[in-house]
């Protein structure tokens, strides 16, 4: 009997950039697994392109002709729960960062970024990673590093409070967490490791649920925050 083909990933495209549109274009035409579902220029023809059937991948540029792109994700959130929504943009400030993540973006890449890589980071962003640009992780670890920890809380809390509890982590899901703090990719990961991709996947996956967090840029200011990464 024929084993059942597996439906290619649709990957839609909210981008400006003609250059870069045209290389992401280009990309997904190359590889077997990926189909273009749709793409748009402007914020208004993102959000008519989420009328459409629902996308695995959506790639959105933050500044549009005639508005944020932010306003795309935030409305992919809501019309297409399921898809997974990875940036491209010019700016490499943690502000943005923080707006599209809190938006609901999973992954992010900068433009100036070499495009050969894409086709692998829409899988890899499919399959529950987290592509995000190691210059981005920098911003964001320096960010984090410059906050002041917050104080510990006494012992014998007269209001009752209970002190914010630490993800328990195994050994393996704790250095996969640090590698991922220092901008390595899945497969990067993976061969550092000496494991497969999907064993780093299923770690990911495990370290997100136990973080609470939907994304690698989220796990990182988590684990920041509950001191796991020192």
């Amino acid at each position: 009997m024929t084993a059942p083909s597996v439906p290619p990933i649709r990957v839609g495209v909210v981008e400006d950039d003609m250059d870069f549109l045209n290389a992401l274009v280009g990309a997904v035409a190359d590889a077997a697994d990926l189909v273009l579902a749709g793409s748009a220029s402007t914020r208004r023809a993102g959000l008519e392109l989420l009328e459409q059937a629902a996308c695995d991948v959506l790639v959105v540029d933050l500044g549009l002709p005639d508005g944020s792109g932010i306003d795309v994700i935030r409305a992919a959130g809501l019309k297409w729960p399921a898809c997974a929504v990875m940036v491209s943009t010019n700016f490499g400030d943690e502000l943005h960062v923080m707006r599209s993540i809190e938006a609901g973006a999973a992954g992010y890449l900068l433009k100036h970024a070499e495009p050969a890589g894409l086709a692998e980071e829409i899988r890899s962003i499919h399959q529950g990673g987290s592509p995000i640009s190691p210059l981005i992780a920098r911003q964001m670890l320096t960010r984090f590093r410059h906050l002041s920890p917050a104080p510990a809380p006494a012992q014998g809390v007269a209001d009752g409070a209970e002190p914010a509890l630490r993800a328990q982590l195994s050994p393996r899901e704790q250095e996969v967490l640090e590698l991922i703090t220092k901008g390595f990719t899945t497969d990067e990961i993976a061969a550092l490791m000496g494991v497969s991709s999907h064993t780093v996947l299923t770690f990911i996956r495990r370290t997100y649920r136990k973080l609470k967090v939907n994304s690698r840029a989220e796990a990182i200011y988590e684990a920041r925050a509950q001191g796991l990464l020192g």
